[in-house]
């Protein structure tokens, strides 16, 4: 049996708790701040028929066509779904280039697509031997060896900690910091190697998440995702149209608490009419078919009319 391309290997996140969050209508706009695979962004559009239509963004140049293609594909013409390259930090310009002051569904998926972590050039993932890359836009910015490179043992201790709260950061940058670091295979030996080395008590399990938070701090980084979020969330009042849904769905706590902060302050502001009063999680059987799902916290707002 064939295995699974990355394209039919992907499967939406809280796909139904994303549609119950943002409660898509017949005739409206949305936007997809993450389009990825296309998966949130072909069922929101099947839910806005007839009259609505999507505008799907996404940073990665590599993947973007390609999803387009497969919406195409689907039925979904030019008329009812554009495709834009782009980063949601841009969000109101993005939307002033369509012509659009405002909408009424914001949907951003902050995980890494699994087109992105299963193809093993792109340097996301150690699963499989590859450069270590990380970037979004390959043809953008300093991929992760060559931030390793240029950081201190200091600031990269810091960026463990500030990114992915990582308790054994002190210890894993000074890891990555004894020789170059230019493969992901290479960058986890290092880690893995290191930690049980110097911390033998520690279970292998402990190990694989430290590994897992420095492969993530790294690519938050090299992507300026905490910033991109930052920027997004300012915008985001300004871009839904009042009684607008938006639903975001974070993979760890650095994004989580932005996001919350944000749509707390909003709300006490009269900004959002209403927010979520807790994480929304993902259900127990799509956490035991699809382990990315385990990380998942969505959190929505409601535009104040």
């Amino acid at each position: 049996m064939a295995a699974e391309s990355p394209a039919t290997a992907h499967r939406p996140i809280m796909l139904a708790e994303v549609l119950r969050c943002l409660r898509p209508v017949a005739g409206e706009i949305a936007v997809d701040c993450t389009l990825g695979g296309g998966g949130h962004a072909q069922a929101i559009l099947e839910q806005l028929r007839p009259g609505g239509r999507l505008i799907g963004i996404d940073v990665d140049p590599v993947e973007l066509p390609r999803t387009e293609a497969r919406l195409r594909a689907a039925g979904f013409g030019a008329g009812v779904f554009v495709a834009r390259q782009g980063n949601f930090a841009d969000l109101p310009q993005l939307l002033a280039a369509e012509g659009l002051a405002a909408v009424d569904l914001i949907l951003a998926d902050l995980g890494v697509s699994s087109m992105q972590v299963d193809t093993p050039d792109r340097g996301f993932s150690y699963k499989e031997p590859g450069p270590l890359d990380m970037r979004m836009n390959p043809s953008q910015g300093e991929p992760a060896s060559q931030l390793l490179a240029r950081l201190s043992e200091a600031q990269l201790a810091s960026l463990l900690t500030e990114n992915a709260d990582e308790p054994r950061a002190a210890l894993i940058a000074r890891l990555l910091k004894q020789q170059p670091v230019h493969t992901t295979h290479a960058a986890e030996r290092l880690v893995r190697t290191g930690l049980h080395a110097a911390l033998p008590n520690l279970t292998k399990a402990d190990v694989k998440m430290s590994v897992g938070r420095s492969f993530q701090a790294l690519r938050i980084a090299v992507n300026g995702e905490f910033a991109a979020l930052d920027a997004l969330l300012r915008s985001l009042p300004q871009c839904l149209a009042p009684g607008g849904r938006v639903v975001v769905l974070t993979f760890h706590s650095g994004e989580d608490r932005r996001v919350k902060k944000a749509f707390q302050a909003g709300h006490r502001a009269g900004v959002y009419a209403d927010v979520a009063s807790a994480v929304v999680r993902s259900a127990k059987e799509e956490t035991f078919s699809n382990r990315r799902a385990s990380a998942a916290k969505l959190r929505w707002a409601v535009r104040a009319a």
